[in-house]
């Protein structure tokens, strides 16, 4: 198994960025950037890969609204060049409260248009004459539509790669399941092992059986926080305001993809009510709903040999990225964590 590390990207990313080359000599091997409605995330790894020289760098990941397919291919290929070959897309639809409430861009058809997105990337990276006929995207523009004068072009430059690889996120079964087809790698969220299966068993294997075995096998990147010692409860306690943002807060009710996959967990009662609490501003006894198993079972919290045990449950989940989310005050005791979680793997 690998290890991954999202980088916040809060004003003090420079800080933070600055520990990357000792995360790196810890055994770290991804840093994810992600990209809500903060700074963008392609400046900051352009800025991390002058910092880096092995780690891997990721997209966590860029809106697919945001960027016309053809910039985020240019994007994704820039990136590449900049790292050394070090760069993966990571995609995802985001969710309609940052794509129009943000941007202004209608939310629709996330996983028809995440398909020719990608279609249209893999075209660009293999420098071939873009032409791309598709329900939602077409290029060059068609007769009666702009000036007419658009022609088929390629990308000017030779891409380090021609075949980036691609990671997207997903949580609901269609989306998986186009995950599990077209792409490297899948990100689901809150990524509980011995209910994986019965939540995304079914979606998975449908992909997996339209794969191009060329894509070789696909990578699974679950999210768990990270601590390893005895301060267990207050550990846990502190990643619940987090899921009980997402469960209650990400969307209006029957509008909120988290909420739905807690409730596929088996914890729609706990569910309702940090949506019904988190909703109407009180969101400290929203986090106090959110249910200790839950927070237990997702993430790999608790002494050494707990750890471990989580870990093996993962990789027979079928993980193969651990994006953690260190819970450490210094950059000393990050690296630690991670130096601690590369001996239990």
């Amino acid at each position: 198994m690998r290890i991954g590390l999202s980088i916040n990207y809060t004003d003090g990313f420079k800080e933070i960025a600055a520990e990357v080359a000792d995360l790196e000599r810890a055994g770290l091997d991804i840093v994810f950037v992600p990209e809500a409605y903060s700074f963008d995330a392609v400046s900051a790894l352009g800025y991390l890969a002058a910092k880096t020289e092995r780690v891997q760098l990721a997209s966590g990941i860029l809106q697919l609204y945001t960027r016309t397919p053809t910039l985020t291919a240019m994007t994704a290929a820039g990136l590449d060049y900049v790292s050394d070959g070090r760069f993966i897309l990571g995609l995802g639809a985001s969710g309609p409260q940052v794509i129009e409430g943000f941007h202004g861009v209608p939310y629709d058809a996330p996983i028809g248009r995440t398909r020719e997105v990608l279609e249209i990337c893999r075209k660009v990276w293999k420098r071939e004459r873009l032409e791309h006929s598709g329900k939602y995207y077409n290029i060059p523009l068609p007769e009666g539509q702009g000036t007419g004068l658009g022609k088929p072009l390629k990308l000017i430059n030779h891409p380090v790669r021609e075949n980036i690889p691609v990671l997207l996120a997903a949580l609901g079964p269609k989306n998986v399941e186009l995950a599990a087809e077209v792409a490297e790698g899948w990100q689901p969220i809150f990524f509980l092992p011995e209910k994986a299966d019965l939540v995304w068993g079914d979606s998975v294997k449908a992909g997996l059986a339209k794969r191009d075995p060329a894509l070789g096998d696909l990578e699974v990147f679950a999210g768990p926080a990270l601590a390893i010692g005895d301060h267990v409860d207050s550990w846990r306690d502190g990643v619940k305001p987090h899921l009980a943002l997402y469960i209650g807060g990400m969307g209006a009710k029957g509008k909120n993809f988290y909420h739905a996959l807690a409730t596929k967990y088996g914890y729609g009662a706990e569910a309702d009510r940090i949506q019904e609490l988190y909703l109407a501003g009180r969101k400290e006894e929203a986090a106090k709903a959110v249910p200790d198993d839950l927070v237990r079972d997702t993430n790999l919290i608790g002494s050494a040999g707990f750890v471990k045990e989580r870990v093996a449950a993962f990789r027979e989940a079928g993980v193969t990225v651990l994006n953690v989310v260190p819970m450490a005050g210094t950059p000393a005791e990050r690296v630690k964590l991670i130096e601690q979680l590369r001996e239990l793997i």
